[in-house]
């Protein structure tokens, strides 16, 4: 009999619960270690929850047509031509792209840095994982001249990469990869018959597509890219587990999209009915739903960038923050302080010494496959918006968020926190009235 895989529990989700019994044990945390998107939801969601509550049927294993046509017209108003029929619906993003590596097959290519969880879906499968490096300050897309170094290596080694998984933007580093380099991942693709899985969940979230546009490989080698993406960034539903995939057009999109029905027929069914029929409302994107994702965008550059600053001004390096609530500080210039202050010589060490002694919750680069004496940080800005619904809705709903209360103190806390561990005194800073 084969043997059980061993795959660890999500180091996010992990994080998550550690901090919780912190918590739990009357012990004072800042918790930025989670994606979770600290907002309210909206109450348009709400009330279409509400009204289909009554729907209790299986319905379609490849997702409503109310939702696949919503998801279809949420693509063609971004620049991607896309029927109903190309689209398969899931209880998340993350089932389907476990589901797409199922249904692809062979081994699986991924960006190093990358999210934590396409290696391990990868050992669930019982695939090989080849890590190619990103090119400095575009996360999320391996270094296409290294792609072809390395999955040309591992086929001549007897492996079979069959898929390259790329995420824009970019988990962890918040980074977007430039269109140059996107395109010349689709000319890296074609050439070696890679399908592109893009994860593009946090394609709303970019700050100035103007000026950082985050484009999709769909744009540039249609005929093998899978785009993948839901709600739970831009509308902060994790907890609803909805996503939709766009599957290429063509033969071979068709055949990948059939493997894909087949393999959900097997694990999830359907996605729960009341579900669907609040995404497809939202992805309709009413007027509503388009402001309350600006507003959310707005709270997310306005505190990441405020994060950002205090981090650079510590000593750390910060790639420029373009897009989502992560920001990626890089600790290196401080190694030799850290070594003889605190004892600490890799990411992990520097994120347990900021937990235990500080309450404050961060993720090591390891934990994005990168190597154990890398001093980067995932540092998450998206649960400092407020404990409760009406916090989170002022904040939201703010004009300057950094003078609310406690967004002020969260940011001053950190600034505490980085002035002990550098040994640099916190630069002073006006109280605000009534503290």
């Amino acid at each position: 009999m084969p043997e059980p895989t061993n795959v660890t529990m999500s180091a996010t989700l992990a994080a998550d619960e550690a901090i919780a019994r912190r918590r739990l044990a009357g012990q004072s945390v800042l918790s930025m270690a989670s994606g979770e998107i600290g907002l309210p939801v909206h109450p348009g969601l709400k009330a279409r929850l509400t009204e289909a509550a009554g729907l209790g049927s299986y319905g379609p294993v490849a997702g409503s047509t109310a939702l696949r046509s919503a998801a279809a017209g949420y693509w063609r108003r971004r620049g991607l031509p896309t029927t109903p029929e190309q689209v398969v619906c899931g209880p998340g993003s993350k089932p389907l792209l476990f589901g797409l590596l199922l249904a692809v097959g062979g081994d699986v290519v991924i960006p190093m840095p990358s999210w934590v969880s396409y290696a391990a879906q990868a050992d669930l499968i019982g695939a090989r994982h080849f890590s190619v490096p990103t090119l400095p300050g575009q996360g999320g897309v391996p270094d296409p001249d290294l792609l072809r170094e390395t999955v040309t290596a591992a086929r001549a080694a007897g492996h079979d990469p069959r898929s390259v998984v790329v995420t824009l933007p970019d988990n962890p580093t918040g980074t977007i990869a430039a269109p140059d380099t996107v395109r010349r991942l689709g000319e890296a693709a074609r050439e070696l018959g890679l399908v592109i899985i893009s994860d593009e969940i946090y394609c709303d979230l970019v700050y100035d597509p103007a000026a950082t546009p985050a484009v999709s490989p769909a744009v540039y080698a249609p005929e093998r890219t899978v785009v993948t993406t839901g709600l739970t960034k831009n509308l902060a539903i994790g907890g609803w587990r909805t996503g939709v995939a766009r599957l290429p057009d063509g033969d071979a999109g068709q055949a990948l999209r059939d493997r894909l029905v087949g393999i959900a027929s097997q694990i999830w069914s359907s996605p729960a009915a009341p579900v669907q029929a609040a995404a497809a409302w939202a992805f309709d994107e009413p007027a509503e739903v388009v402001e309350h994702v600006a507003a959310s965008r707005r709270l997310h550059e306005t505190v990441a960038r405020a994060m950002a600053e205090r981090l650079t001004a510590a000593g750390a390096l910060v790639p420029p923050v373009v897009a989502t609530c992560y920001l990626y500080p890089d600790f290196e210039p401080l190694r030799e302080h850290l070594a003889q202050a605190h004892g600490v010589h890799t990411g992990a060490e520097l994120a347990r010494l900021l937990v235990e002694r500080h309450g404050v919750g961060v993720l090591p680069a390891s934990a994005f496959g990168e190597p154990e004496e890398s001093l980067r940080l995932r540092v998450a800005t998206s649960r400092l918006y407020g404990d409760g619904d009406e916090q989170r809705t002022a904040a939201l709903n703010a004009e300057d968020p950094l003078a609310l209360d406690w967004i002020r103190f969260s940011l001053d806390r950190i600034e505490e926190v980085l002035a002990d561990l550098t040994g640099k005194p916190a630069a002073p800073r006006p109280a605000l009235a009534g503290r």
